[in-house]
């Protein structure tokens, strides 16, 4: 903790230390979680592991309700570890309904499916490892910015996150087993025809969420977070860490969903040596943007955004070695939808430009620009993909006929 909070007091350092002690035994239930998590959508259990981490959130708040004048956060480090404990109580008993046990198999000599999960793991977790590294690299620098500064950073992540990930969650958790059995099948059509429909729904759906972010993250945090310590400052620093991590949501998609595709075809060692490369990257980046051009916060995640981009230009161009994608049609529709996009970012500011001038109470108007404002865009920016003959909007629309 002393070499990841470089700049901090010698008890935001001890502190710290306290917290991960306390919390170190998810490092194994975390990952007994995952492997649940997989047995259950390989058995298409699709909601319990979706939902389980719902559980964990549960036992924080309540904890952390109950406990008003805690300012170690020490109940909040208690309560962690608890909720990562029920969560896999939440998982086991379906488990057991559908067949699996506990019994322990320490045949790995001669056991070539151990080997061969091991040849394609062992390069997943350096792969992850190393995501990991890119976080305590952005800790390092941010513990010399302002005060609260690595706080608006987790914040802002964790709100990048909630759209994100139930995104690439609900569209990614189904293609990867239809990835890799057509693989399995030598069937390359339907894998270039899978990847650019899910890869071109997601862009479809992750557009409207930078521009929600850039238009209305300052009113959404204020409206969700700004009370006690949470002041008018704090909105600003989480909203200028959030709009600038929002421009990675196009690599991200890309990035997610292709990763998937080498996986299927079992190469798991093109992600990682990709992985590798970015780390003295993102120390240069981080190094350029904020102690050099004195970004600040926005240095840290803008370049996490840069880093994820990197990344998924890499292993696109480097997937020709597998299989040949079909870009062209992929990034003639993406080429549609930004477009669309920016009209309707532009549309988005007028009308935040009106209710500017709008005098409501606060709530009130925060709640009633951001609704106004998310429906027109929404309505706007489908409009303007089925004028501009996307693909994917003619089909929700016919969709939507039905």
């Amino acid at each position: 903790m002393g070499l990841i909070i470089s700049a901090g007091t010698p008890e935001l350092i001890s502190l710290a230390s306290l917290h991960f002690k306390i919390m170190s035994p998810i490092i194994l239930i975390g990952g007994i979680i995952g492997i649940y998590y997989g047995l259950l959508i390989v058995h298409k259990q699709f909601i319990l592991p979706n939902l389980s981490p719902m559980v964990l959130s549960l036992v924080v708040i309540i904890s952390i309700s109950l406990a008003h004048n805690d300012k170690s956060g020490l109940v909040l480090a208690g309560a962690t570890l608890l909720g990562a404990i029920c969560q896999i109580l939440i998982q086991f008993p379906k488990l057991r309904q559908i067949g699996y046990r506990i019994k322990p198999n320490l045949d790995i000599k001669n056991n070539p499916q151990f080997k061969n999960i091991c040849e394609l793991l062992f390069p997943a977790i350096l792969s992850s490892t190393i995501g990991q590294i890119g976080i305590y690299i952005d800790m390092f620098f941010a513990s010399n910015l302002v005060l609260g500064a690595w706080t608006a950073v987790v914040f802002a992540n964790r709100i990048f996150q909630f759209p994100v990930g139930i995104l690439v969650t609900a569209f990614l958790v189904p293609l990867f087993p239809i990835f890799s059995r057509l693989a399995g099948e030598g069937n390359e059509d339907s894998i270039r025809t899978y990847f650019n429909k899910g890869v071109g729904v997601l862009l479809f759906a992750a557009i409207p969420m930078i521009i929600f972010i850039l238009l209305l993250a300052q009113d959404g945090i204020s409206l969700v977070f700004e009370r006690g310590a949470f002041n008018s400052n704090a909105v600003l620093m989480v909203t200028e860490a959030l709009c600038f991590l929002s421009f990675s949501i196009l690599p991200y998609v890309f990035r997610d969903s292709i990763t998937r595709v080498y996986y299927a075809y079992n190469d798991s060692k093109t992600p990682f040596i990709i992985a590798t490369s970015t780390i003295v990257l993102k120390a240069f980046l981080n190094w350029l943007l904020i102690l050099k051009l004195n970004m600040g916060i926005a240095g840290i995640t803008l370049s996490t955004s840069l880093i994820t981009l990197y990344n998924a230009t890499m292993l696109g161009l480097f997937m020709h070695k597998i299989i040949k994608l079909d870009y062209k049609t992929l990034f003639i529709n993406f080429g549609k939808m930004l477009l669309a996009g920016f009209l309707t970012l532009v549309f988005g500011w007028y009308i935040c430009q009106i209710f500017n001038g709008i005098p409501l109470p606060k709530y009130v108007f925060e709640l009633v620009k951001i609704g106004v404002v998310i429906l027109s865009c929404s309505i706007v920016y489908a409009v303007l993909n089925i004028i501009l003959k996307m693909d994917y909007a003619k089909e929700l629309l016919a969709r939507l006929k039905r």
